[in-house]
């Protein structure tokens, strides 16, 4: 047994077991409905058997990770095609199709951020990348088969004791050394958890935890940079106009601010998955940033990574309405904006204790910007 069964991805030979019992899954034969039928039909009984007669046939000479991540690939277009007005995407041209990297992205939604890398990755001819998510994302074992076989592994964070904590960040560590010394791609999000206010900034704990596996006493290479030699760290941007799970980051944030903690319901990660890939998000675009091969420190390597990403965020009428109204001046013309009317919208359902919350989503990355000098 290997020390990583616990939290890798899928192998091959264990794909058909899994697709068998996915298939005979009723939760997944009614998220997919949304996806594979029309909307009068996907919500009926007659629906949902559709569905999983559609999905027995779509899966059943599927055989491997690469197989099933095509399969995906069709479904996502279907996502995108009902969720994005206008998806973009620059900086490809930087990387190459025969090399690996370390991509370290911002963090806005549980599952969209990597899913459209790896899409378009996969797109422009490059091999589609391993994803850590953390372990809360997987205690549904429906979401948790659907990411293991799209090469998603688990960084494990519900671990007790000061010990096990350090063995497991050490495990994540070792994980990602092997798979970009076996030249497969990983994606990890600057951050642990969503950036529910909008201010984009590396967590230094996560660069000291990728160093983990290159602390070698028998070697005088430095641990940073033995990592930027197995592979270049490329950070990437992410940019929605819209954030359809937006309300909800803005009720969390209020609740913690007024009571100090906030409970999650059992399914509401579930849930914020579906609304995160479903609902509306306006133009979307993705910025590969020009590989970093070198930085003197992990101070270094995070100021760069942040340099990169805030100044490759795209700005959006959305986010000039929210520093607008943050600031008290005239939106007016903006509102001539389909995206700044559905957020406008978005506030007044809210109370109005938290609208603050969802404006700053919005107008923080002004403030990202300032901060790090970016005009």
């Amino acid at each position: 047994m290997s020390e990583f069964d616990a939290i890798r991805p899928y192998y091959d030979h264990e794909v058909p077991q899994v697709l068998t019992r996915l298939v005979a899954s009723r939760e997944l034969a009614q998220a997919a409905s949304q996806l594979v039928l029309p909307s009068w039909l996907g919500n009926a009984a007659l629906g949902r058997w559709l569905t999983r007669l559609i999905l027995r046939l779509k899966t059943r000479n599927l055989r491997s990770i690469r197989d099933c991540q095509n399969v995906i690939a069709g479904l996502f277009e279907t996502v995108i095609d009902r969720s994005i007005d206008r998806l973009s995407v620059s900086g490809l041209d930087r990387l190459s199709p025969n090399e690996h990297y370390l991509f370290i992205s911002n963090h806005r939604d549980i599952l969209m951020d990597s899913s459209l890398l790896n899409y378009l990755l996969q797109d422009a001819g490059h091999d589609t990348c391993r994803m850590a998510v953390g372990d809360n994302l997987l205690s549904n074992s429906l979401a948790a088969d659907l990411m293991r076989l799209n090469k998603s592994f688990v960084v494990e964070r519900n671990v007790e004791g000061v010990r096990a904590q350090y063995q497991a960040l050490g495990r994540t560590s070792r994980y990602m050394q092997q798979s970009l010394q076996q030249g497969v791609s990983v994606w990890i999000a600057q951050r642990q958890g969503r950036a529910k206010d909008g201010f984009d900034r590396t967590d230094p704990a996560l660069l000291k935890m990728l160093l983990l596996a290159y602390r070698d006493k028998g070697s005088a290479q430095e641990p940073l940079d033995k990592l930027l030699h197995v592979a270049p760290v490329v950070p990437v941007s992410v940019s929605y106009e819209l954030d359809p799970c937006g309300p909800i980051k803005a009720h969390e944030l209020a609740t913690v601010d007024l009571f100090g903690s906030y409970q999650k319901s059992p399914d509401e990660d579930l849930r914020s998955m579906v609304q995160g890939l479903m609902g509306p998000k306006g133009r979307v675009r993705l910025c590969f940033g020009e590989p970093i091969a070198q930085a003197s420190s992990l101070e270094d390597l995070a100021a760069q990574l942040d340099q990169s990403i805030v100044a490759n965020t795209r700005l959006y009428p959305t986010h000039r309405y929210a520093k607008a109204v943050s600031e008290d001046q005239d939106v007016q013309d903006l509102l001539n904006s389909p995206s700044v009317r559905a957020l406008a919208g978005q506030l007044s359902e809210l109370p109005e204790s938290e609208r603050p919350y969802l404006l700053k989503q919005y107008a923080n990355i002004w403030l990202n910007r300032e901060e790090l000098g970016i005009t």
